[in-house]
């Protein structure tokens, strides 16, 4: 028979009484439940001992729960106490108690229960707390994983600590798989469910036996038959087993006996471990050698940790600035691998044959790596990430490797003999420049003294029409024009599952610009053409992304934009490269709030954006900060307080009440912007797995924490130079922009107000914590 989830009433035959305790020291090391086959306590690990709850097999114990995954082992001479409010630690006779799972009424018993569940009561029938709400890397018949909870994998069969993939249910009801410093971006995830909030099918693991339901903000695993044998107890268990598979284990016990029992693994997530992004690390490949899926360094790299080959690989080198030293005798060479695979975002995408592809990467002293696929080249910069064998025979990584330097010549330039020529351009260049310089101010002054004569007659001639239009006008293109402006849609800036980016330039080319194209004609892309037309279009303000023109032609549908060479905010802080400095971050923030302000209160309508994140706000090359992307753009009429529409917002940035079809209001932005508040304060992203504890997962709830706790420091890099009160108000706004309630969330202009300190920030509600979690 399959057992299901057992009612969360206490069973006085097992109940555990306040009082009781355990030690590895003593005969009593666990409570078990009434069947025997799940047990609450200490378990060895590594020498030492953790807290947690398994069941019990033959030979070896299956652990489902870790009380404090990522907190020290502890010894022999530990002890577990059940009191009034707490179950505790303590790590020697007589020392201090830690507590590991709290809650807030008096307990009355304790229970463990043969599904899994370890419950803590308050009257035989009210429980306070149990296991079953806090997750760690398995799922048990009948247990839900909460709306943005995390199931986190352990390091290793025998480590049970936080490891390097997890798994989230999303605000859409859809549970996503993601590898170590993923950014929850969709081309990081490598498994999902593909469900719909709106849809009630469930997904199916075992046909007629268990199925993942997706209900009321959260997902539980049902067992929906037992099976042809009906003298077996079977447990099914659903874990993100450290290698980041998802897997569904059924446990069979033979007439409930615990010492005759068998496991079996009868459904996983995917097929091969290289299926997995992030299975091997950065600049290594993964190969699969006899079924066994390993980890190998790519040409030119060398283990990090040659025992952990996970962890990827490095080059002693900096390529890119050895290819840009002048006189240098080094010279390179690239290694073709067939059928192979990187992933990643290229910075360049063009049309190139194999051979000059490669040549074209030889030249580049950007490019590290390169993808040919089907004639096209896409070059990128390391790190190189996903890089697996393919069976796709028209897939070749190309690899950037050094060539060492020919016999008889210095392998370096000659350093004094580069500084003297050096020092000799630099005083060359000054006097020129001097020279130059006065030159040109001769000249402008001439200039502008003649156009000031001339410019008198010219407004007279331009005062019914106030002069030349084109600069606060949209301009129409013809396709043929910007197909010419962009030398046939050549170089791509991005790709999007309907519109696609190209670089141009218009002017005979003397103006860059983004220009934006429906690739697929579908109801969804004439939406989002019509809707930024109607808002970015009616827009002007240096905050903003400027529209420039469009080009309409029966089924080609157009955008042109003006052309920031600085990327997204979100490369900026996330790239370990790239040091923005906190001023520029601070700065930065006033100024996206700034644009809010003008969409929401300075313009003519009323425009809720509705999907404000780091990666929609982009730098130009005077570092201005400005807002782009306005496909899910409404605009509310006159005295309209909000509107219902759907918005497919990104999981970690978008309001509560985005998934509940509520009258929306400008308050989605407020709490978006509340968000890229606290990742621009702490440069990471809302959601992160490769933290010290899992209470860092979520930034928002570490945040929170860190805040109530005063340790603010905690959230950013140690050698981070930050002024903690400019930190301070970055971190209370940003909390209280994500509350749950719209009604509670301050305007923007109220946001800037506190900001800039003329105004007070109240404190953010202990409430807080469970609407980030929810």
């Amino acid at each position: 028979m399959a057992v299901s989830a057992q009612q969360m009433t206490s069973d006085t035959s097992n109940s555990i009484d306040i009082g009781s305790s355990l030690s590895p020291s003593t005969n009593q090391t666990s409570w078990h439940s009434p069947s025997g086959l799940f047990a609450f306590g200490f378990y060895p690990e590594g020498g030492k001992y953790a807290v947690g709850i398994w069941l019990v097999g033959n030979p070896n114990n299956t652990v489902i729960w870790t009380a404090n995954r990522d907190d020290p082992l502890v010894d022999f001479s530990s002890s577990i106490e059940f009191t009034l409010y707490d179950v505790r630690v303590r790590t020697y006779q007589g020392g201090q108690a830690k507590p590991i799972v709290s809650w807030q009424k008096p307990a009355h018993s304790a229970s463990m229960l043969d599904s899994g569940n370890f419950i803590i009561y308050s009257n035989p029938s009210d429980p306070i707390w149990q296991s079953f709400d806090s997750p760690t890397d398995t799922l048990m018949v009948g247990q839900h994983l909460l709306n943005q909870k995390a199931l986190v994998s352990s390091k290793s069969p025998v480590d049970h600590s936080s490891g390097r993939f997890h798994i989230v249910m999303q605000g859409d009801s859809n549970l996503v798989a993601y590898g170590v410093n993923s950014t929850n971006a969709d081309t990081d995830a490598y498994w999902a469910t593909s469900t719909q909030e709106e849809s009630s099918v469930p997904y199916t693991l075992v046909q007629n036996r268990v199925d993942l339901f997706f209900e009321d903000g959260f997902v539980t695993l049902r067992a929906n038959s037992s099976g042809p044998d009906q003298k077996s107890i079977l447990f099914y268990r659903l874990t993100l087993d450290y290698d980041g598979n998802f897997r569904l284990y059924l446990h069979s016990f033979i007439n409930g006996e615990a010492l005759n029992s068998n496991v079996s693994e009868i459904w996983s997530a995917r097929n091969s471990s290289c299926d997995i992004k992030g299975f091997c690390g950065s600049n290594s490949i993964c190969k699969v050698t006899d079924a066994k899926a390993g980890c190998h360094c790519l040409p030119g790299f060398d283990f990090s940790d040659e025992s952990h080959d996970f962890l990827g690989c490095y080059r002693r080198s900096n390529y890119e600035q050895l290819c840009r030293t002048e006189e240098s005798a080094l010279s390179f060479s690239i290694v073709q691998m067939n059928s192979t695979t990187i992933g990643g975002h290229p910075y360049s995408v063009i049309p190139l044959s194999l051979e000059e592809c490669s040549r074209s990467c030889s030249d580049d002293c950007h490019c590290e790596a390169a993808l040919h696929v089907n004639d096209i080249c896409g070059k990128k910069k390391l790190p190189i990430m996903h890089a697996a064998t393919t069976p796709d025979k028209s897939s070749t990584v190309l690899i950037k490797k050094l060539m060492p330097a020919p016999p008889g010549k210095p392998k370096w330039p000659n350093q004094h003999v580069t500084k003297g020529k050096k020092m000799l351009i630099l005083i060359l260049s000054i006097s020129l420049g001097s020279f130059a310089v006065l030159c040109c101010l001769i000249a402008v002054f001439s200039f502008l003294l003649y156009r000031f004569q001339v410019q008198k007659y010219e407004r007279l001639a331009h005062v019914p029409t106030l002069g030349s239009m084109k600069e606060f006008t949209l301009q129409s293109f013809s396709f043929n024009e910007l197909e010419k402006a962009t030398c046939g849609f050549r170089e791509k800036l991005h790709k999007g599952s309907l519109w696609t980016v190209y670089k141009g330039a218009i002017s005979d080319g003397k103006r860059p610009v983004a220009v934006k194209r429906l690739e697929r004609e579908v109801e969804e892309g004439e939406q989002e053409f019509r809707a930024e037309m109607a808002t970015v279009g009616r827009t002007h303000h240096r905050n903003l992304v400027r529209l420039l023109g469009f080009c309409k032609e029966n089924s080609r549908k157009i955008l042109v934009y003006e052309y920031l060479k600085n990327g997204t905010l979100a490369e900026l802080l996330f790239n370990v490269e790239n040091r923005l400095a906190w001023r520029e971050r601070v700065r930065i923030a006033l100024e996206v709030a700034r644009g809010i302000l003008y969409l929401h209160e300075e313009c003519d309508l009323q425009i809720i954006h509705g999907a404000i994140t780091t990666r929609n706000i982009l730098i130009d090359e005077s570092w201005t900060a400005k807002i782009s992307d306005f496909r899910l753009a409404k605009v509310l009429m006159p005295n309209q307080t909000g509107i219902l529409y759907n918005i497919k917002g990104k999981r970690a940035y978008a309001a509560p009440e985005l998934h509940k079809h509520a009258l929306l209001s400008t308050k989605v932005d407020i709490y978006s912007f509340g968000v890229v508040l606290l990742e621009t304060a702490c440069r990471r992203s809302n959601i992160m797995v490769d933290v010290p504890t899992a209470d860092e997962v979520l930034l928002s709830t570490w945040a929170h924490k860190c805040y109530v706790a005063g340790e603010l420091k905690k959230l950013v890099m140690e050698d981070e130079q930050v002024d903690m009160k400019s930190l301070e108000k970055m971190v209370k706004v940003g909390l209280l922009c994500i509350q749950n309630d719209p009604s509670l969330r301050p305007s923007i202009k109220d946001a800037i107000l506190m900001l800039e300190g003329t105004k007070d920030i109240p404190d953010p509600p202990f409430q807080i914590m469970s609407s980030v979690c929810s």
